[in-house]
């Protein structure tokens, strides 16, 4: 078996050369693209954090918990939301 350009060429004692074309699905890049539209910013995580600080009582010192806190849940929501929606438009 040979690597060659963008396909492979198989090669057997008495057998034709084959190339196989590698096969590229554009959905990963889309859902890529479509999170990346979707990413929270800085403001939304500001204020997202500031409910957590609140949340547990205004006490100080987990002010970087907080916004890691935000961050990850704001980030999930985002990529449901990407999935969601490239889903439905597979599916229209």
């Amino acid at each position: 078996m040979k690597g060659k350009g963008s396909g492979m060429t198989l090669q057997g004692k008495g057998e034709r050369n084959e190339t196989l074309r590698v096969r590229t699905s554009s959905t990963q890049p889309h859902a890529a693209n479509t999170f990346a539209n979707q990413t929270p910013s800085r403001e939304e995580i500001r204020l997202r954090a500031y409910e957590i600080y609140l949340d547990r009582g205004e006490v100080p010192g987990n002010e970087l918990d907080d916004w890691l806190q935000a961050e990850g849940e704001l980030e999930s929501a985002a990529l449901r939301k990407a999935n969601g929606s490239s889903i439905k438009a597979e599916t229209q």
